[in-house]
């Protein structure tokens, strides 16, 4: 079946357009303040105006009420044509009537009857709604139209006073006010704008521009010691920001001399990898040889040459140096402890003369690990262990490493004390790290990060418990708690059914 499709489906629809905004922040501060500041200006139009209005009203009915007190000064309570024309150019009144004692009297009566119905404006009472909207409601009211105003008489005892007046006048006074008013909440919502805008851009918008510039800078050369930012000493948000910048670039300028050291190591391993594989073959076959002169001292050297030369053969195999494999599953089996230790501890170059070795762990124990992983966490710990001892200058290159075994909460954890200076206490913070844990000089760091990582991968752990002038105790943790061996004569255990 095909599928019809029509036109408007296959056009692809305009990009709607979008309210132009400034992009930066400078400008972004300038425009929010100016917005801010303006609105808060405009928030005092209504009542400013509901003032103005109110005092221009109370004003023409205090003309009209002093209009009336002339009128009832006339002994036939009449007021001439001349005093009536003066007192409406004075008060702009059409009509003038007060009450007393609830009879409600014209002083001043209409020249001509109303062409409208006037509006009504209580100034004796007032909501705080209805006097906000009556400057508006004026402005808005049509042509020609009447106000009639009613308020607390000042000069004369009565109710009330009541005027009429047109309110056109009151509609041009408004309307000058309101330009005046705007005219002087626009200057200084511009000026008090700028004042903040200056303020914050100190403060606050240059120094994040600073930061960002930081930023840009090491993003582009991480190398250029100019990229660096310099953390002033604000103790706000700013300055922890700097701070943190600061740190934070320290750290990954760490982190990428580490992967370039890595990288550069993966490659020399891949470079030569084929190579020694090629020399080992040819030194495995070369033992094969000596196997065969049947003399009693080559036979007595010649297992551990073939360990060794296995052991690197594998590790060339697999191309399992730090850096730039990951490290296999470890093939997990019942390995008697002390004859690991033992062969560790001559490979490691641990002899009764110089560095020995000590322990208490009987030769039935075992843990669970892989053997080949096991021998070299325990070489890389005894080598550490002797290099520190035999660079104590104080020492003649003699010292001891003693191990024992405990078994804690379903783990085998392996012990190793050393008599030796400690770890110094630049390299404690990095001491698993590879390249930057290295706490003697000219070493890679990578013994300790290797011993760590094939640890993990047993299930366990590798800890530094304690450090010091006395030396270093390291905890080697691996999971599972297997039988010990039994009796070399074969016997079973006393407890065994």
């Amino acid at each position: 079946m095909v599928e019809t499709v029509s036109p408007s489906e296959t056009e692809t629809t305009p990009p709607r357009k979008r309210f132009p905004w400034p992009g930066g922040l400078s400008a972004r501060l300038l425009l929010f303040t100016a917005v801010v500041v303006t609105f808060g200006g405009l928030l005092i139009l209504p009542p400013t105006l509901a003032t103005f209005e109110e005092q221009w009203l109370l004003d023409r009915v205090r003309a009209g009420e002093l209009a009336s007190t002339i009128a009832e000064s006339d002994p036939e309570l009449r007021v001439s044509d001349a005093v009536a024309n003066q007192m409406f150019d004075q008060a702009g009144a059409v009509t003038v009537a007060v009450q007393v004692d609830g009879a409600r009297r014209l002083v001043l009566p209409p020249k001509q009857p109303f062409e409208t119905t006037p509006y009504l404006v209580d100034l004796r009472r007032q909501n705080p709604g209805s006097w906000l909207a009556a400057p508006f409601f004026t402005l808005t009211s049509p042509k020609g139209s009447m106000v009639r105003v009613m308020a607390e008489p000042r000069y004369r005892k009565a109710e009330f006073v009541e005027v009429v007046l047109p309110d056109a006048p009151l509609k041009a006074k408004l309307v000058g006010q309101l330009w005046q008013l705007t005219g002087v909440t626009l200057f200084v919502a511009g000026l008090a704008g700028l004042l903040v805008y200056a303020f914050l851009n100190i403060f606050l918008v240059r120094p994040m521009q600073r930061i960002t510039r930081a930023m840009e800078a090491f993003r582009g050369d991480p190398d250029d010691p100019a990229a660096r930012i310099a953390p002033s000493n604000r103790r706000d948000e700013i300055g922890r920001a700097e701070l943190e910048l600061d740190r934070m670039q320290t750290d990954l300028l760490t982190a990428l001399a580490s992967k370039a050291r890595l990288a550069a190591l993966g490659e020399a391993v891949a470079k030569i990898n084929h190579d020694l594989r090629n020399m080992l073959t040819s030194a495995q076959m070369a033992s094969d040889r000596l196997a065969a002169l049947g003399d009693p001292k080559v036979a007595q050297a010649l297992p551990r040459l073939e360990r060794a030369l296995d052991r690197a053969i594998t590790l060339a195999s697999d191309v399992m140096a730090y850096g730039k494999s990951k490290e296999p599953a470890p093939v997990v089996r019942p390995t008697p402890l002390r004859p690991a230790l033992e062969m560790a501890a001559e490979d490691a170059g641990l002899t009764a003369k110089g560095v020995a070795l000590e322990t208490v762990i009987d030769p039935r124990e075992q843990v669970l690990a892989d053997p080949d992983q096991l021998h070299r966490i325990l070489t890389n710990l005894l080598r550490n262990a002797r290099e520190a001892i035999e660079g104590a200058p104080d020492r003649g290159g003699r010292g001891k490493v003693f191990v024992e075994l405990r078994r804690v909460d379903g783990f085998s954890v392996l012990r190793l004390s050393d008599d030796g200076p400690g770890v110094p206490e630049r390299a404690r913070a990095n001491l698993f790290q590879p390249f930057v844990g290295s706490a003697r000089r000219g070493g890679t760091g990578l013994g300790l990060a290797i011993a760590r990582e094939l640890a993990q991968g047993h299930g366990g752990d590798l800890i530094l418990v304690e450090t010091g002038p006395g030396g270093s105790v390291f905890d080697l943790m691996l999971a599972g708690v297997p039988d010990a061996l039994p009796e070399p004569d074969g016997r079973a255990d006393a407890s065994a059914p």
